[in-house]
């Protein structure tokens, strides 16, 4: 087993390192205090689940009209979508121009009909992390479900079989080893956020702590 407290100290010091915060610049693609990277760090908490496709599962329960459950069958027939955008993680490296293959969160949730109270979000990792997050920002068109990317499958280093990517916040917001979703009225911190990261995340706010 990972030292946890070990662990947790170290990801936070790596993200407090690092420039000033600074001006936000439209132009800008890699927000201040990130460096543009070539490759693709492995970041995670320590465990590596290994999921099968054929023991892959995503459930999407909670405040919703009707809970599903897909197998992985279901989930490649859904409507298959490429999206290229950019990935900042807290820890202070950014890599531009990631093209993720997979299924945008908004055609999974609208399989669920959530109802008009459902507010928030719990994405749960196979690796028992979560992270919390607005339901309204995984309504956006750049919010996937993602299965490949830069033209391959997902490694089970960087939460394959599928993970959730969300652009416009801190990689931390999107779970690595998907297995759930989960809709409710009021926010819900999670694994990082109960650890002072910040509720929001925007990597062009700095929006690192929840001091920030």
């Amino acid at each position: 087993m990972p030292d946890w407290k070990k662990l947790i100290a170290s990801k936070i010091a790596v993200a407090q390192r690092g420039a000033a915060p600074g001006k936000i610049n439209a132009n800008v693609r890699v927000p201040a205090g990130q460096t543009e990277v070539k490759n693709f760090p492995v970041l995670d908490m320590g465990m590596k689940p290994t999921i099968a496709k054929s023991d892959w599962s995503l459930r999407v329960y909670g405040l919703v009209e009707n809970e599903i459950n897909l197998d992985w069958s279901a989930f490649e027939a859904l409507p298959q979508i490429t999206d290229v955008s950019d990935f900042h993680c807290v820890t202070r490296w950014s890599q531009l121009d990631m093209d993720w293959q997979g299924v945008r969160a908004q055609d999974i949730l609208a399989l669920a009909e959530p109802l008009d109270n459902a507010k928030f979000v719990t994405l749960h990792g196979y690796d028992g992390y979560t992270t919390n997050i607005a339901l309204e920002a995984l309504l956006d068109d750049d919010v996937i479900v993602a299965h490949s990317v830069l033209g391959a499958p997902l490694t089970r280093e960087h939460g394959g079989p599928a993970r959730m990517i969300v652009p416009k916040r801190y990689a931390w917001k999107g779970a690595k080893w998907l297995k759930a979703i989960e809709l409710h009225a009021e926010d819900r911190l999670g694994f990082w956020e109960v650890r002072g990261y910040h509720n929001y995340a925007d990597p062009f706010e700095e929006q690192r702590f929840s001091d920030d």
